[in-house]
């Protein structure tokens, strides 16, 4: 079974019996050389920067997956209230946050 993951604090169907604290995955990113200059480009002209799109979107996913091995090695089955947060760390780097709280889940009864 996939580990459910939710921005809720409940899971339909489930009852938490047990918290394993916050967990999260961390990642600073920024842009390749190629996404830089068709970002830069784009910059100029206006429109949508889907080399920046691109690069937001991958660095989401590496949190997302860095967030999922931290519950796993808490023990935990289910995330709940999962969250995002992103800043700027330096002129062309992006720290993207992902985070929730691990819990373990058991079968309504």
């Amino acid at each position: 079974m996939q580990m459910p993951v939710t921005t809720t604090f409940t899971i339909e169907g489930f009852q938490i019996r047990e918290y394993k604290g916050v967990v999260r995955g961390i990642i600073v990113r920024s842009p390749t050389i190629a996404q830089g200059i068709m970002g830069g480009l784009k910059n100029i002209i206006g429109g949508k920067i889907g080399a920046y799109t691109q690069m937001c979107e991958q660095a989401r996913q590496q949190a997302y997956e860095l967030l999922m091995e931290h519950a796993q090695e808490t023990g935990a089955n289910a995330i709940v209230g999962l969250r995002y947060d992103a800043s700027d760390v330096a002129d062309s780097a992006t720290e993207v946050l992902c985070y929730g709280t691990a819990v373990i889940i058991e079968l309504q009864k």
